[in-house]
């Protein structure tokens, strides 16, 4: 509640919902509020009323693949965690979760723990980021983390070869948030996808933060980071996830610009070639 009601005296907010929700249908933002009043967690997803609605999507989405393939884990990374808002929001959500699917999640930060490191060339948005910007008070941060959640500080370049290693398949990686920034940074974050196929869901939702202001593009920070991981790994791909805005209910919430998939085209499920099936559906126009 605190959060939601730092949130709604941001100017930006106030904004966004007037761009976003209430150039939606006046229906479905009645049936919106009956829904905040008495909905399950499910529906509060499916209608975008918990607070960051891609970590809400994106923590049931890979909640309900671990339940399709009988797992009870999942391991949820955050690629820069800054002062630890989002990471906090995920133990918050996660939790909730938890408690609508009985899936448990293990959640990973990443981070420098001293802010950010010093740009190197265009590629970083010296133009929006500087040395320092995002600072973390890592001691308050550790403390108020549930047990199921951590903190990997350090140069990721040294952080993410260890936790790759220790990945396990009965907690794969089923969500993941892309936020650091950096273009040199982003190279190193996404090495988190480099993994034993096993240790992922055949595809994992990936939300891309740094993409939406106006001097991102394709040939420098996140984008290029992931322009640079599709061509360099055959067998894993990140796509943009372009059909998402016809499963939900909303439209024009500006999250479902930046979420992702990475398509692990090694992972066991999606090379058996060995299946056999009958027919799937019948033919209404051979029935007598």
């Amino acid at each position: 509640m605190s959060l939601l009601l730092s949130l709604l005296r941001r100017r930006d907010i106030w904004k966004r919902i007037g761009t976003e929700r209430l150039t939606e249908p006046l229906h479905l933002n009645l049936i919106a509020l009956l829904v905040a009043a008495l909905g399950t967690t499910r529906a509060k997803v499916a209608f975008d009323l918990l607070v960051r609605q891609a970590h809400a999507y994106g923590l049931l989405a890979c909640a309900d693949l671990a339940r399709a393939q009988g797992l009870r884990r999942v391991t949820v990374a955050e690629l820069g965690v800054g002062a630890g808002t989002g990471l906090l929001n995920l133990c918050q959500l996660a939790a909730r979760i938890e408690r609508a699917t009985g899936v448990q999640f293990q959640l990973v930060g990443f981070d420098t723990g001293t802010g950010l490191p010093p740009p190197t060339d265009y590629r970083d948005h010296p133009e929006l980021y500087a040395i320092g910007d995002y600072p973390m008070d890592h001691h308050a941060l550790a403390a108020v983390l549930p047990p199921n959640a951590r903190l990997i500080l350090g140069d990721l370049s040294e952080t993410m070869e260890d936790f790759v290693a220790g990945m396990t398949p009965d907690a794969p990686v089923g969500f993941v948030t892309l936020d650091v920034d950096f273009y040199s940074s982003s190279v190193q974050a996404l090495k988190v996808f480099t993994g034993p196929p096993e240790c992922y869901f055949p595809y994992v939702h990936v939300y891309v933060d740094d993409l939406a202001l106006p001097t991102h593009s394709r040939y420098a920070g996140e984008l290029l980071a992931i322009s640079e991981f599709n061509g360099a790994n055959e067998l894993r791909k990140l796509e943009f996830d372009r059909l998402l805005v016809h499963a939900r209910v909303f439209k024009h919430a500006e999250w479902l610009a930046h979420m992702y998939k990475l398509h692990v085209l090694d992972h066991p499920r999606r090379n058996d070639v060995t299946k056999t099936g009958g027919q799937r559906f019948a033919n209404p126009y051979l029935r007598n």
